[in-house]
């Protein structure tokens, strides 16, 4: 469980989706966050003089759906940044970067953070990391322990600047009170889900009919593409009659989860029960 954490935003321009700034209170680090629109206003700050980690962001990679993005480390981050731009690579629409106020990262600080982020991201599962090799480095324990804290601190600061690049998927993953687990069964299907920030996460191991019913062929062609797309990433694999879920997936509504797993429409506020055979819409305090 990441630590309370009291974040102040500063907002240079009064525009939130302008450049803009975060800090936590007791902590050293600095994070800068800006469109690519705005990089030369983000070029001028005085944090871009220094060494960090930073993240270009951008939107959907249309092979499997997952938003990209590059993990990078640079002892003067501004170079950095205007080397990729240079590139003409317009994938990437935002940066996200974190650097130390005290100036205490070294190069091998930032290698270890860039090895260590790649790493999470990679294992998160949300993002194409477009740059899967880091350099990394070995770090002493002391200094590996105050990497890791640095670690948990960008970790909560992402999600405020608009990434879930580090949030994991199934929110039982960093919750120790754990969550309401909620089923959903359907002509011998039989999915496992939590509710989420985002929405819904249906766990890895769930399984979903295999084929569509005949209302969504006839009126739900998002259904039809959804389970496609899902199919043909690998996320749903045919397995004795029935559609297995290969991971952790989270989708936009319970209902959208629902009706993947239904293979057409589907109520999801009703559709998901616990153990004891209560609606998710009863669980909430909706009924």
């Amino acid at each position: 469980m990441n630590p309370t954490a009291t974040i102040k935003l500063f907002l240079p321009f009064g525009d939130p989706k302008k450049v803009r700034t975060a800090e936590i209170s007791n902590w050293s680090g600095k994070a800068v966050a800006a469109p690519v629109s705005d990089w030369k206003d983000l070029l001028d700050r005085p944090e871009l003089k220094k060494p960090g980690v930073y993240f270009l962001l951008g939107g959907v990679d249309p092979s499997d759906g997952k938003r990209r993005a590059y993990v990078g480390e640079a002892e003067v981050i501004a170079e950095r940044i205007k080397w990729h731009k240079a590139k003409a690579d317009d994938w990437w629409n935002s940066v996200v970067l974190f650097v130390s106020q005290d100036d205490n990262l070294t190069k091998a600080h930032i290698r270890y953070l860039e090895g260590r982020l790649i790493e999470m991201a990679a294992a998160i599962d949300r993002n194409k990391i477009v740059n899967l090799k880091a350099s990394g480095a070995h770090l002493p324990e002391s200094d590996r322990n105050d990497m890791e804290v640095f670690l948990e601190r960008i970790a909560q600061l992402l999600p405020v600047l608009g990434s879930d690049l580090l949030t994991p998927i199934n929110p039982a993953m960093k919750d120790p009170h754990g969550a309401t687990v909620l089923y959903c069964a359907m002509k011998g299907a039989r999915a496992k889900g939590l509710r989420s920030p985002n929405g819904f996460v249906v766990l890895k191991g769930s399984t979903a009919v295999l084929t569509e019913r005949e209302s969504a062929k006839t009126k739900g062609a998002w259904i039809l593409a959804l389970r496609e797309k899902l199919k043909l990433e690998g996320t749903l694999k045919e397995e004795s009659g029935l559609l297995v879920f290969t991971r952790d997936v989270e989708f936009a509504s319970p209902s959208a989860a629902a009706t993947v797993v239904h293979g057409g429409n589907a109520a999801g506020p009703i559709a998901w029960k616990d153990a004891n055979w209560k609606t998710l819409k009863e669980l909430e305090g909706d009924s």
